[in-house]
């Protein structure tokens, strides 16, 4: 028998967090926002029998990484990728936006490839071992140490040249170092 209001609280609570791990894995709010809803969608196609497991969590975030991978690989040919976006009613505002550190590690995180980036996201934000990403991901966990130890050298690499970028240029014209 399913019960709809402990599912309602279940998403109440576990939404926030769902969420800000979609965004660090697309890099977008809205993107991530249909990537929670996709991944709250298989969750409650199997709340009965996961409610009784008590995996509710682990499942939801295995369900949102999925939804985000899945939407990647089925990205029709003739999708346009745009660096802009619209912003609309019942989005949220990022509050750390003026951080120009956290901005540049999230550009570089968004040169990553997308397993890279699951993996480094993962591992770090979300301070799963190697063994749940694993199985999150459905690969092996050689491959999930290979694929970290890779993201986060393309990692340190981006955000350096980002960085880099963003000196501030000399009134002579150079930039500072």
């Amino acid at each position: 028998m399913r019960d709809d209001r402990e599912f309602e609280d279940f998403v109440a609570v576990s939404q926030p967090a769902l969420r800000r791990t979609a965004y660090l894995l697309c890099g977008d709010w809205q993107l991530a926002s249909d990537y929670v809803q996709e991944g709250l969608i298989r969750v409650y196609r199997r709340w009965p029998r996961l409610e009784r497991d008590g995996r509710l969590h682990a499942y939801a975030k295995r369900a949102v990484v999925s939804a985000a991978l899945d939407a990647r690989r089925r990205r029709s040919a003739t999708e346009l990728v745009s660096d802009t976006s619209v912003t609309g009613a019942g989005t949220v505002p990022d509050h750390a936006a003026p951080s120009s550190e956290r901005m540049a590690l999230l550009e570089a995180l968004a040169t990553l490839p997308r397993r890279q980036r699951a993996c480094v996201v993962l591992r770090y934000y979300e301070d799963l071992p190697v063994v749940e990403v694993a199985r999150m991901l459905g690969v092996g966990e050689g491959t999930v140490k290979s694929q970290t130890s890779r993201g986060l050298a393309a990692l340190q690499s981006a955000y350096a040249a980002i960085r880099d970028d963003d000196l501030v240029v000399s009134v002579v014209g150079r930039r500072e170092s």
